[in-house]
């Protein structure tokens, strides 16, 4: 499994994109950069789109992808939330056209919506895809993922504390997970149903307790304004607990 780190950010900038993660060239999780740092054959590979949920910087690309990508009909996977939120706010006809029906230009939809239930599996090309609630400020999910030859990974989208309940239900190589602030703003990670150093170290430890081993971390979503802070924070974690945590890794590509 090759997964491409394409955004890891909460903010958009030149340097700094919104989240978006691509399996072997043709799974892509989230749409923030997903046109804007692909190229139109790269977009072309694109197969389908499992989303978390509806906020803004998760969804912003579905439109520019689908307008790239007329020839194709390419399925967008999310709860029934997340597909009402882009369908009635975005892709609504009035900002950007439905893509999911033909009209004057497309020969046939560019996109295909279906809704995805929680612990409900799912078969998508070579992968088992199991979605599962995670605790946010809308109705969000995230996705464990099996490839055929055995290797998972577990994405949490944006996610606040709380994860004890998915960890006794997956076992993945790889965590996926959100870190959005450090830890002097923890009240706001709280709030906001976000993770910072001090959190994700509570969820780490619990995943230990039920699973007896430390998966490798990789995480996303990060505030820009506070990267160096957060990065000083999660280097500190990651000796202090002897697993190795991933923290700047936009741009990275990996395989397990």
């Amino acid at each position: 499994m090759k997964i491409r780190f394409l955004g890891t950010y909460n903010s958009q900038s030149r340097k700094t994109k919104f989240v978006t993660i691509i399996i072997d060239d043709i799974l892509a999780l989230d749409a923030g950069c997903l046109s804007s740092e692909l190229t139109l054959l790269e977009q072309k590979n694109i197969k389908a789109i499992l989303l978390t949920h509806g906020h803004y910087d998760h969804i912003k690309d579905i439109p520019s992808f689908a307008f790239n990508n007329t020839n194709e009909t390419t399925m967008i996977y999310g709860n029934n939330k997340t597909l009402e939120i882009l369908s009635t706010h975005l892709i609504d006809g009035l900002i950007y056209p439905n893509f999911t029906k033909k009209n004057h230009y497309l020969k046939k939809p560019s996109l295909k919506f279906f809704i995805l239930e929680p612990f409900k599996k799912l078969d998508l090309f070579d992968y088992k895809v199991t979605p599962v609630n995670v605790n946010h400020t809308i109705s969000s999910l995230g996705y464990e993922i099996i490839s055929n030859n055995g290797k998972s990974i577990f994405f949490s989208g944006d996610t606040g504390p709380g994860l004890s309940d998915i960890w006794i239900n997956i076992n993945p190589q790889v965590l996926i997970l959100d870190l959005t602030f450090p830890d002097k703003m923890e009240e706001i990670a709280i709030n906001s149903k976000h993770l910072c150093p001090k959190l994700l170290k509570e969820e780490l430890l619990e995943f230990y307790k039920i699973k007896d081993y430390f998966p490798e971390v990789f995480l996303l979503h990060l505030n820009p304004n506070y990267e160096s802070e957060i990065s000083k924070e999660i280097n500190d974690l990651s000796k202090n607990m002897n697993i190795k945590i991933n923290v700047n890794n936009q741009g990275k590509i990996i395989s397990i």
